[in-house]
């Protein structure tokens, strides 16, 4: 059955209570008589879009991570505060240059093959190598060398200390044979995780666990025909991806269960440090007090997200837990505002014609942005600011994000896991495009603080120095926090044992089952 655009177009109406009161219009005979047969031995997962990455080496973006780890094993994992725990394997540090990790397991390859040091070996080796291209190469350029001393035992070899190097070997190891000949993981992944690859093509990817439980992923770009799919059978589970209208209207649905986690992702809004009036701290701090974010997580996430005060969770192993932002006070706005309204030569470029400062502000063509754009546009209007919203699609306004043509903006970091982010967000030297300090940040001590964390040899005192250093960002607001999105899950009445994830992986489907 197709979905005409006006069906979907007439999916929601806004009833009288608010951004969170949205109900399905009384026709909903579009649904009717397209059931689809129930297989309790397969699981549909409806995703955005299709994945072309199955190889670990290649794969950058959060779905083709998601479902590597599904296919393939790691040496290490990461704990429920992020900190490395053996996954494949356990280390010792020999000296502040030399690992030696011990295989605890040595499962076998989908082909048959046992797995041993040489393909971890053959894996890194291939990463490194600057004919493969693998985008990973960077993060663990100062690798030397990998060498193996016997079947379940290997030593990597670095050119300068890190702390944090064990935390970067999240990569899924390749069986050594195939990486010698030359196979095509992109299309015929190999690995030694708890699912094989069975096919793929434009429908569907279809993996399969040891019970013999298919799972299957099908891209469905336009999330309210995600829902419908849900709804009709034709889809089991979806995860995240909805728009807060979409998600309000699941979880008044009494054929389906909507489940929720803690989530990582952090959304925030950048600015130009480049830009006279926002390089003043008063005038960031003016729009930080402006906007009320409480109000926004209850009405238009329906409680689903949680203030931010920086860039790491608080449960991180370097996280703040009393680190939560500024708080919503538009009399304080006002006054920040008043003070810079007496300094004339300043001010006096930014104001329109009715005496507003004007400021402009980017995000992308996706409705909940512009949704929460024009949130953000009422509010500072009630304190005297004018916010021109600008929306472009998504490659116009990341480029322009990039090269620094914004004066606001708003963007999240997804699944940070390594402190080791701050550098490449916040130093004076990661400008793009030799990092992401896209706001043009330079502050001489967060420069130090980075810099001081990256040498230390002690996580305890690296954990101390990265508390130190977004205690120090929040104070100079080097970008504005405004919360945590939760991960949740979406499924049909009979799907059970789902578990979220905070980074969003996909190892629920592992375990869940479909009861007909």
């Amino acid at each position: 059955m197709k979905l005409q655009a006006m069906d979907r177009r007439t999916f929601f109406k806004r009833s009288s209570v608010g951004l969170t009161g949205f109900t399905l219009l009384p026709a909903v005979s579009l649904l009717s008589g397209c059931k689809t047969q129930a297989n309790a031995n397969q699981i549909l997962v409806g995703v955005t879009s299709r994945t072309r990455v199955l190889d670990p080496r290649q794969a950058t973006d959060a779905l083709s991570s998601r479902l590597n780890r599904l296919i393939y094993r790691q040496l290490i994992d990461f704990n429920e505060s992020f900190e490395p725990v053996p996954d494949l394997a356990s280390w010792e540090k020999l000296s502040p240059t030399q690992y030696r990790f011990t295989l605890q397991e040595r499962p076998q390859f989908h082909h048959g093959k046992q797995l041993d040091a040489d393909d971890v070996v053959a894996t890194f080796n291939s990463i490194l190598d600057p004919k493969e291209g693998s985008p990973l190469r960077g993060s663990l350029k100062h690798i030397i060398s990998v060498k193996a001393i016997n079947d379940a035992q290997f030593d990597f070899y670095l050119a300068h200390p890190d702390t944090l190097f064990v935390g970067r070997l999240v990569i899924g190891i390749l069986p050594k044979d195939l990486i010698d000949q030359k196979n095509s993981f992109l299309s015929e992944p190999i690995g030694c995780g708890a699912c094989s690859f069975i096919s793929m093509d434009e429908q569907r990817l279809v993996l399969q666990r040891p019970d013999k439980t298919t799972l299957e992923f099908i891209p469905v770009k336009d999330a309210t025909v995600r829902v419908l799919k849900l709804r009709k059978g034709e889809l089991d589970v979806i995860q995240n991806d909805l728009s807060p209208e979409l998600l309000n209207y699941c979880h008044h649905r009494d054929d389906l269960v909507v489940e929720s986690h803690f989530g990582t992702s952090f959304a925030y809004i950048g600015f130009n440090f480049e830009d006279p009036l926002l390089s003043r701290l008063e005038m960031r701090q003016a729009l930080a007090h402006g906007i009320n974010r409480p109000s926004i997580i209850k009405t238009l996430f329906a409680g689903e997200a949680r203030l931010a005060g920086g860039l790491l969770v608080p449960e991180h192993w370097c996280g703040v837990p009393d680190l939560n932002g500024f708080d919503y006070d538009p009399d304080k706005s006002r006054a920040l505002l008043n003070e810079l309204r007496k300094q004339t030569d300043l001010i006096k470029p930014y104001l329109n014609e009715k005496g507003e400062i004007q400021l402009s502000y980017k995000t992308s063509s996706d409705p909940t942005r512009i949704r929460l754009a024009t949130i953000y546009q009422a509010e500072l209007k009630k304190i005297g600011i004018a916010l021109d919203i600008q929306s472009y699609d998504w490659g116009t306004f990341y480029s322009d994000i990039k090269k620094g043509r914004f004066q606001l903006y708003s963007l999240a970091w997804v699944g940070i896991k390594s402190p080791d982010i701050f550098q490449y967000v916040f130093d004076s030297n990661a400008i793009p495009p030799r990092g992401a300090n896209r706001g043009r940040y330079r502050d001489a001590e967060a420069d130090a603080l980075i810099r001081e964390a990256g040498k230390t040899q002690s996580l305890t005192e690296e954990a101390k120095l990265y508390r130190q250093l977004q205690r120090h960002l929040e104070t100079t607001l080097a970008a504005m926090p405004l919360w945590y999105e939760n991960q949740y899950a979406v499924m049909r009445k009979g799907i059970e044992g789902y578990q979220l994830y905070s980074d969003g992986r996909f190892d629920g489907l592992l375990k869940v089952k479909k009861t007909i």
